[in-house]
């Protein structure tokens, strides 16, 4: 069975915080397999202030980084999540379809494609009102000291 988290629980497993802390719930959770989550977008999100004033949209980079600690929770075995760290060491075949603004649920789902070592691979997509708006393939670097993470991403780009 899918187990399901609130914020309280997110904030245990993902080390991100206000302003950015990008999940509002997780709906299912299978480690090692998928997860479904999302994002209510609202207009006093502090990037809407300046991206763009009068016409908030929400920046590409935010959903790739949504989407990535959705999938960041996927690549780690429940005994992990106290003492490892997802860290997004790469971004491949991102496409943006449609804009998300204030009011929209950006909804989420991450799926675990292949592991090795202290490496994962995700493919995730993300929709408002059931229409694809964002979808990316993302590689994480598992550690428990973040100076490694990058190493062990690098050598698998070699």
């Amino acid at each position: 069975m899918a187990d399901a988290f609130d914020i309280r629980k997110i904030m245990e497993i993902l080390p991100h915080r206000f302003p950015l802390l990008l999940i509002d719930r997780i709906l299912e959770h299978e480690p090692m397999k998928r997860a479904v989550g999302y994002k209510n977008i609202t207009a006093n999100e502090p990037v809407f202030s300046g991206h763009f004033p009068g016409n908030p949209i929400l920046p590409g980079v935010y959903m790739i980084e949504a989407m990535a600690q959705l999938g960041g929770t996927v690549v780690l075995e429940p005994g992990d999540f106290a003492v490892k760290i997802p860290y997004l060491a790469g971004v491949e075949k991102v496409r943006f379809r449609r804009p998300v603004i204030p009011g929209d649920r950006l909804m989420m789902e991450a799926t675990l494609t292949r592991s090795r070592k202290n490496v994962g691979w995700v493919t995730a997509e993300a929709s408002v009102d059931g229409k694809p708006v964002c979808s990316a393939h993302l590689m994480f670097s598992i550690v428990t000291d973040m100076r490694q993470a990058f190493v062990d991403a690098s050598i698998l780009h070699e």
